[in-house]
């Protein structure tokens, strides 16, 4: 199935054209992607690990769940219908906390990843050992301690994927967790 996605400018504004995915990361055409962070209530990350078939970072850790906003979709929408499909958790609008936004620009091949990216926690103490993982997508899921998380980020992503921003937001969210 071919997905499109709205394409923006570079100051995240609606161009009003749409154009494919292949498109988009052929050009570098600027678009929308999400992240999710599940966090329980021991303050452990929930991460899902890449399929080895994937374009970019196989066999990586990664975070819950997030892809590419759809043409039409906001990013909250695109949160719930990504974590149903990646590992069959249904969450609702209420469920998700918006924590933040940034742009990321970076090549990997012949892919150029020109995003606008709004990251989101849910917070719940999800049965990894229950979920449906998507299998062309996820390979496996854990929880990791916030402590282990921490220090992989710390040591320039040590067996976790380097999306620019996602792992950020993580830590400052623990930071305002720590305030509570």
């Amino acid at each position: 199935m071919v997905e499109y996605f709205n394409v923006l400018n570079e100051r995240g504004k609606y161009t009003g054209e749409i154009e494919s995915r292949e498109k988009c990361h052929k050009n570098g055409l600027w678009h929308k992607a999400v992240a999710l962070f599940i966090i329980n209530n021991k303050g452990q990350v929930l991460l899902q690990k890449r399929s080895k078939n994937k374009k970019l970072w196989p066999n990586m850790w990664d975070i819950t769940a997030g892809g590419h906003v759809l043409a039409g979709e906001f990013g909250f929408q695109t949160v719930i219908r990504e974590t149903k499909e990646e590992i069959g958790i249904d969450v609702s609008k209420k469920d998700i906390t918006f924590i933040g936004a940034s742009i990321s620009s970076n090549q990997k091949g012949e892919i150029i990843n020109n995003h606008f990216n709004e990251y989101y926690i849910v917070n719940s103490d999800v049965d990894e050992k229950s979920l449906k993982l998507q299998e062309e997508e996820v390979s496996e899921v854990k929880w990791i301690d916030k402590e282990e998380i921490i220090k992989r980020i710390q040591n320039k992503y040590d067996g976790i994927t380097d999306k620019q921003g996602c792992w950020e937001y993580l830590l400052e969210y623990y930071k305002w967790l720590e305030k509570q």
